[in-house]
């Protein structure tokens, strides 16, 4: 089964503008993520909508971030994405008046219901700043430098 990827693409091109000098374009952030531009289109309008980056039209133009990293949440770009699905499962409902089928149903509810709660508690402790610090200390680790070109190089 594929795993919806999005929330995690969608922060790594968060920190990947955060270091870009200046406004990055769909084609710079579809490079960098090794998809199709009109996908990040797609995805950076939600998180415009949002208030979350900024596009500019033309030469000179792009996306570029318009929120404070200290201020904004996991969740607040979970729910900027809509707030996906986060689980693949789910329950049957086939049988409405099977009582078998309702036991198990609340029991996977509550179960579902209580993971839901606290990813989404989880979700709300780490800022987009903190994501940044980590990927800074990874580089230092590494002894190494950003650069946007060469990032993603093995």
């Amino acid at each position: 089964m594929r795993r919806d990827s999005k929330l995690s693409g969608v922060l790594h091109v968060l920190l990947h503008m955060a270091e870009a000098p200046g406004p990055m374009t769909s084609e710079d952030l579809g490079r960098v993520m090794q998809t199709n531009p009109v996908v990040i289109r797609r995805i950076m309008a939600g998180l415009r909508d949002q208030g979350l980056v900024h596009s500019e039209k033309g030469h000179g133009g792009g996306w570029t971030i318009s929120c404070d990293f200290n201020d904004v949440t996991l969740r607040d770009i979970y729910e900027a994405l809509g707030s996906p699905e986060i689980f693949a499962m789910g329950n049957r409902s086939d049988a409405p008046g099977c009582l078998v089928e309702a036991a198990v149903n609340t029991a996977l509810s509550g179960a579902f219901e209580d993971a839901e709660a606290l990813l989404m508690e989880r979700f709300a402790g780490v800022t987009l700043a903190a994501l940044s610090r980590d990927f800074h200390a990874g580089m230092v680790q590494n002894g190494s430098s950003f650069n946007l070109n060469t990032v993603h190089a093995e």
